[in-house]
């Protein structure tokens, strides 16, 4: 908001002579090269008391207008009167956009590193598979104990346990994957975000700031290491939440210059490395099967330009890999799904779902030659 302070006079100006709120934003555009979201125009011109005539009219009438308001009824002496807003409707988009202009002012900034050159680079990727924070598990039932602090305590021991097997490669930069039901559930009803009940440590609101500090700590400590590209899974768990959490950490890191971020909602995510193509997906929707074709026509040039091309999948919690032929002696994808470190609740328990390894990997591929190693913490 502080932004638009030194054009006060301008834009009540430009109010009073019944310009709108995308006029005015254009308005300030061409003049001074300042794009502010038509939205937060509006809050501002509100917050001075400039309110419309018809929502004065309103007010006058006892009518609670939120400032987002889409639709309501005014009722007087000689008539009832519907009212519909389109333009009051917010979309994500602006939502966000205000969101970030209101948060600017709160995002650390960080000191940018200077980074030795590296000849021999390497790429390490990092996935914490399929976390779920709030998941909860008796040991007495599923002889598997897991809750909040132990998903927590494994992301953070996994990681420095990922960072330290590492060592022997000159890592130059670093793919950190998200999501990928970091959270296990999406609402206060204790459920996925398709519905389906859960056994569920803590309040949701509490699980997603334990796991928005999870991440910011995790890259935090990458970022000493290499510049960090952050690529963000949807997932079937935490579908909404799961984005929402996203974009948190971009807000929180949109400073800092050592950091790159792919957090749209796309199910599949690419990320070119040297003559590597690696994609990446919660694994929930399309078939694995169909994966290297998806790759192929959703980053024709990316596929065209590399020769190593891998997809890591989730959600099975359990290894699972499978190599497409693309000609004779050529490997054409490498497509797998990848351990989880969460425990067994009563339903998997149940069902007979365990005993898989408990785990988090990691990938170190070198910019010329693919895949040179794979590294793996173990859980007990």
């Amino acid at each position: 908001m502080s932004k638009l302070k030194r054009f006060k006079d301008e834009i009540l100006n430009q109010r009073n002579n019944n310009k709108t709120y995308p006029e005015i934003a254009t308005y300030l555009k061409d003049k001074y090269n300042l794009i502010i979201d038509r939205r937060t125009i509006c809050d501002f011109v509100h917050k001075l008391g400039a309110s419309d005539t018809f929502e004065s009219e309103l007010n006058d009438n006892n009518f609670s207008l939120p400032d987002n308001w889409s639709h309501g009824w005014l009722k007087g002496k000689h008539a009832s009167i519907f009212i519909r807003n389109k333009e009051g409707l917010i979309s994500f988009d602006e939502m966000r956009s205000k969101f970030i202009t209101e948060m600017s002012a709160y995002s650390p900034t960080y000191k940018k590193y200077k980074r030795v050159e590296i000849k021999d680079k390497h790429l390490l990727v990092i996935d914490i598979a399929d976390l779920h924070i709030g998941k909860l598990a008796s040991n007495s039932e599923t002889g598997d104990k897991y809750n909040k602090d132990i998903a927590v305590e494994r992301a953070l021991k996994g990681v420095n346990g990922i960072l330290n097997k590492a060592k022997g490669f000159p890592i130059d930069k670093i793919l950190f994957i998200i999501g990928n039901d970091v959270l296990h559930v999406d609402n206060s009803t204790k459920s996925t975000t398709s519905g389906t009940t859960q056994d569920v440590d803590g309040m949701w609101y509490d699980n997603y700031t334990t796991a928005r500090d999870l991440y910011i700590k995790i890259v935090e400590m990458l970022v000493s290491v290499a510049d960090v590209h952050i690529v963000h899974n949807p997932s079937n768990h935490d579908y909404i939440s799961g984005f929402m959490l996203a974009d948190s950490v971009f807000c929180w890191f949109k400073k800092h210059k050592n950091i790159t971020f792919d957090v749209t909602n796309a199910h599949r995510k690419y990320f070119i490395y040297g003559k590597n193509l690696i994609g990446s997906s919660h694994g929930d929707g399309a078939k694995m099967v169909d994966m290297p074709l998806l790759m192929a026509n959703e980053a024709p040039l990316k596929w065209a330009n590399t020769f190593y091309r891998y997809i890591y999948l989730h959600h099975i919690h359990h290894k699972d890999v499978t190599k497409f032929k693309s000609g004779k002696d050529y490997q054409g994808v490498t497509v797998e799904y990848l351990r989880s470190p969460s425990g067994t609740d009563s339903w998997h328990h149940r069902k007979g779902f365990q005993h898989a390894p408990k785990a988090i990997e990691a990938f170190i591929h070198h910019k010329e030659f693919g895949q040179v190693a794979r590294l793996t913490h173990m859980f007990k």
